[in-house]
């Protein structure tokens, strides 16, 4: 009970209770509330944060990604300068290209599509089986390319998003990430990633 206390915190009873006394499902409901949680403080604009760098592989590989956040307290916390070194990590580890899925261009969009149609189309399915395809296609490139929602490089069983998402719950603001850069020594396809945060005016 000690470690997995350890590592859920707040709430682990409650869930247990709820669940039974089920570990696996007391996870599930409390990942389920963190995900519930960043919903509802998503349109809270987030004009504070930090700047952090990543430099891996001997200084082969390097890192530099801005996260926000609703306060200056919360930007100085350990919670969240641990969040930013370890989406930086994963940047460096993962080389994503964009933030989320909403930033993919449209000419990368129509690319994949078609080249997912063209494989597809080549096993002689029908036209509707053939976009239910290229739909599961797409949520695995978005998985492969978009930051938000790659699985997390120190813990698989969550993404990027989820893991945002508990420390949303934890802190009790908004997160949201800004932007990044990804460099490479000596490979001339250096990633840039931005994201249009839509800001809002909700107080919850």
């Amino acid at each position: 009970m000690t470690t997995v206390t350890e590592k859920i915190g707040a709430g682990l009873l409650k869930a247990l209770q709820e669940t039974k006394g089920d570990i696996e499902s007391a996870f599930v409901v409390l990942r389920k509330r963190g995900m519930a949680s960043a919903a509802k403080k998503a349109t809270r604009n987030t004009n504070e944060g930090a700047v952090g760098t990543y430099i891996h592989a001997g200084g082969k590989i390097g890192v530099l990604l801005e996260v926000n956040c609703e306060s200056d307290f919360v930007a100085r916390t350990d919670d969240f300068q641990n969040l930013l070194k370890d989406i930086a990590m994963h940047i460096a580890a993962s080389d994503p290209r964009y933030v989320k899925p909403e930033d993919v261009t449209t000419e990368d969009l129509e690319r994949e599509k078609e080249i997912y149609r063209a494989q597809a189309a080549a096993t002689g399915k029908p036209a509707p089986v053939i976009e239910k395809i290229v739909d599961g296609k797409m949520a695995k490139f978005y998985e492969e390319v978009c930051l938000l929602e790659q699985p997390f490089i120190k813990e698989q069983s969550i993404s990027i998003k989820e893991l945002i998402a508990q420390k949303v719950g934890k802190l009790g603001e908004n997160i949201t990430v800004r932007r990044f850069a990804r460099f490479k020594v000596g490979d001339p396809n250096w990633t840039v990633a931005t994201t249009k945060v839509v800001e809002g005016t909700s107080a919850e």
